[in-house]
């Protein structure tokens, strides 16, 4: 019988990296996010190269009541959950902090924290009547160092760090692994998202180096999950080689 792993955040760059790495595994697959047709798209891509099961769930991870709904839909195939993979998340805004739009600041606190505590909250119980699980939570080196601009996305950031390192403690003795994979420069939608759909500032992010990419943070997700079950990985920081942390950075002149 194939494992199977969640993975929120799926229709586009490290969550849909993530996917297609479990699936190559043959793991069976759950994908969650907002938009369907990309979902659908996904999941008919990978049924069909790797020969595993794909489920969608299609909602706001910001919903509570629609989070703990749409796990309460899966069938039995996909009532075990071996890997929950916590990608949803979001940048809004690089606004200094007194200039910020609070909308912004609610819909980064309400993805990046809430969202996470509601998923992880009801996968963990369904991995403590099993006895295992392994939860990932994605992070960011903004996580542990500020900079101009960043505010509530670092705050939330430093939260997700704390939250792991308490799952890790409260999750102890049921047979739960729990991991922080902290990227760096990553380029995916992150950028356009941040600048509000400016391609242009968001091409800016990565000019003159090469930054990492989602399949990078999926190799690293799926060696950190395949190891032997007495091993666990606290924390993972990974940086492209043209960056050393969240101020510093060279490019190619």
């Amino acid at each position: 019988m194939n494992k199977c792993v969640l993975i929120t955040g799926a229709t586009s760059g490290i969550g849909e990296a993530t996917a297609r790495v479990f699936a190559e595994e043959k793991y069976n697959v759950i994908i969650t996010g907002r938009r369907s047709e990309r979902l659908k798209a996904l999941k008919a891509e990978l049924e069909r190269e790797f020969g595993i099961r794909v489920h969608i769930l299609c909602f706001d991870i910001r919903d509570r009541s629609s989070c703990e709904a749409a796990v309460e839909t899966l069938s039995e195939e996909f009532k075990e959950i071996d890997v929950l993979v916590n990608n949803a998340g979001l940048a809004l805004g690089r606004d200094l902090f007194h200039e910020c739009d609070t909308n912004d600041w609610n819909i980064m606190i309400d993805t990046n924290i809430k969202g996470l505590l509601y998923i992880s909250r009801v996968v963990a119980n369904m991995m403590i009547r099993q006895g295992r699980g392994h939860i990932v939570n994605i992070g960011s080196i903004a996580g542990m160092e500020p900079y101009q601009g960043g505010n509530v996305y670092c705050a939330s950031k430093h939260a997700v760090h704390g939250l792991t390192e308490c799952m890790r403690i409260d999750l102890l003795g049921h047979g739960i692994r729990v991991t922080e994979i902290c990227p760096g420069m990553v380029e995916t939608e992150f950028s356009v998202v941040r600048f509000k759909g400016n391609q242009q500032k968001a091409d800016e992010v990565y000019a003159g180096l090469e930054p990492l990419h989602g399949e990078d943070i999926a190799e690293a997700i799926i060696w950190a999950v395949s190891l032997p079950e007495h091993v666990n990985i606290n924390q993972i920081t990974i940086t492209p080689t043209a960056q050393a942390n969240s101020l510093y950075k060279v490019t190619k002149q």
